[in-house]
């Protein structure tokens, strides 16, 4: 089969959806390649390249869409490349099911067989390679950083020069999603203050390890939706939400908003009076203006000054990224074309019984499935069943799982053991009495110490290994610590005393390696 990819209609849109590296995959795959001429070269991919991966470059649109099987694209297509598409051909790309349904009957009418890759199930772990919305919102987040430092009139990190200081810039991002903790990420290794928020509470920990400051509603409530999105929040939560806002506005120097719901307009965060509490410079950067924009303010597609602020509401921070966009989207439908043609032959498969390929089938030979079932998600493992309960000892003849022992019990086994004991002392050498008592004390003190530490910071063989070095090391220290001479410098004393050097040994290497390898590890964790 024919793989097809056109250049993008769309004014501004530079990215490609297939480069020369993975087209040498997709023939390995068994696919023919068509590449329309031209359709990489604001991506830095030209023409050349593509033929040297074993593409052939095609010189018009028209000849393309009319010859291929499968249609790789970015954009969703217009109503002219529609036109042009092959009846009963196949399109993979990003579609917006629900923004675009004059799209989906057109494309339902040509026959067509559509692939949305927005429409993945992303809560699958096996979609995770061919989700192109993370790889997308990743690129999107670190480039809102970039225009905001562009508009911005300071540095990110705070300086001391013989001029004076210069305090760092404070951020604030509204939404910790893929995007929103890509930003965090980027400002924080620039050096800013970052404070994030999202409604969702389990991304807190992830704004933390990467150096920002997570911000809390004051209001309870829970505003996961599923899928990796964000839920419509209640009229109390949205209240509180707003006065957080508020006050963020006053303090921050740079806002980067990424709140979207999909299938509804982007939510209004920033409203014109928390624009207007800013101190001129600063810099909104709404990631969300296709979708209408999270600020009132906002003019998709455009930066503009309102109230000495930068709003910048462009809609291709993306494709202001070309060259890496284009390189991750592409990986991304590689990976979806291996699903497809598993026997690696050139032939798709369109397996509906595979919940990843179910959900991101949208049209299939020109009938509507859109909106997909929920995906069957691995079902909980089953629980033991409760043992039967043991039935209770008559009074005064032994204890149930959980009582404490009776007293009765107790003195006895104390009993036998300080017979055993009064045995040993009575019959044992001395020397082994010294040598018990040693032990003893060892394996007391190795269990005190590392037992009680925390267990995060030990695995159970490191917390083993550990206690018996720690006996090793406190019953050698005893047997060296007396000096040999005299009557107790017979050959068993020396050869106790050799033993003992030798454990330290040992066991010092034991110790000092781990904090070697310890600090090492620590290191991979710095910046």
């Amino acid at each position: 089969m024919l793989i097809g990819v056109p250049a993008e209609t769309v004014p501004g849109e530079k990215r490609v959806a297939t480069v020369p590296a993975v087209v040498e995959k997709l023939v390995k795959l068994g696919f023919s390649v068509a590449v329309q001429s031209g359709a990489g070269d604001a991506a830095n991919f030209a023409d050349d390249t593509y033929r040297a991966a074993g593409a052939e470059v095609v010189p018009d649109a028209a000849t393309l869409w009319s010859r291929a099987d499968i249609v790789f694209k970015v954009r969703p297509p217009s109503p002219q490349e529609v036109g042009l598409m092959r009846e009963g051909g196949m399109l993979v790309g990003f579609v917006w099911p629900a923004q675009n349904p004059e799209l989906m009957q057109q494309l339902a009418a040509r026959k067509a067989t559509v692939l949305a890759i927005d429409a993945l199930p992303r809560q699958l772990s096996r979609a995770q390679k061919m989700d192109a919305l993370t790889s997308m919102a990743g690129i999107t987040g670190y480039r809102a950083v970039i225009e905001a430092a562009n508009a911005f009139g300071r540095f990110f990190n705070g300086q001391v020069t013989a001029a004076g200081k210069v305090p760092p810039a404070k951020v604030f991002i509204a939404g910790a999603g893929v995007a929103g903790l890509a930003a965090v990420g980027t400002a924080a290794n620039l050096g800013a203050i970052v404070r994030a928020n999202d409604t969702r509470a389990e991304v807190a920990d992830q704004v933390k390890s990467l150096g920002g400051e997570f911000v809390k509603v004051d209001y309870e409530e829970e505003g996961s939706g599923g899928g990796g999105y964000a839920k419509v929040m209640s009229e109390g939560f949205q209240q509180a939400q707003r006065a957080m806002y508020a006050q963020q506005a006053k303090d921050a120097d740079i806002i980067i908003t990424t709140a979207l719901i999909p299938g509804k307009p982007a939510p209004k965060l920033i409203t014109a009076d928390m624009v207007k509490t800013m101190q001129p410079g600063s810099v909104i950067v709404d990631m969300a203006a296709e979708q209408g924009g999270n600020c009132e303010l906002t003019v998709p597609g455009q930066a503009v000054v309102r109230h000495g602020v930068t709003i910048v509401g462009y809609t291709d921070l993306a494709s202001r990224l070309a060259k890496q966009s284009s390189t991750l989207y592409s990986t991304n439908l590689l990976r979806l074309a291996e699903e497809l043609c598993k026997a690696k032959d050139g032939v798709v498969n369109v397996n509906m019984d595979d919940d990843a390929i179910r959900g991101l089938t949208v049209i299939k030979d020109g009938a509507i499935t859109w909106p997909a079932p929920p995906p069957k998600l691995p079902a909980a493992p089953p629980q033991a069943k409760p043992a039967a309960a043991a039935p209770t000892a008559p009074k005064g003849h032994g204890h149930g799982a959980g009582e404490p022992m009776p007293g009765r019990s107790l003195a006895i086994i104390f009993g036998v053991c300080a017979v055993l004991f009064a045995l040993v002392g009575l019959f044992a050498p001395a020397s082994f009495l010294a040598h018990f008592t040693v032990f003893v004390l060892a394996c007391f003190i190795g269990y005190m110490v590392i037992w009680n530490v925390t267990p995060s910071l030990h695995t159970p063989l490191m917390s083993v290994t550990n206690a018996i070095s720690s006996i090793i090391a406190i019953g050698a220290l005893i047997q060296v610590a007396p000096p040999v001479t005299g009557a107790d410098a017979s050959r068993p004393a020396q050869l106790i005393l050799g033993l003992a050097v030798f454990g330290l040994a040992l066991t010092a290497v034991n110790m000092f390696g781990g904090f070697a390898v310890t600090r090492r590890m620590l290191a991979m964790f710095r910046k």
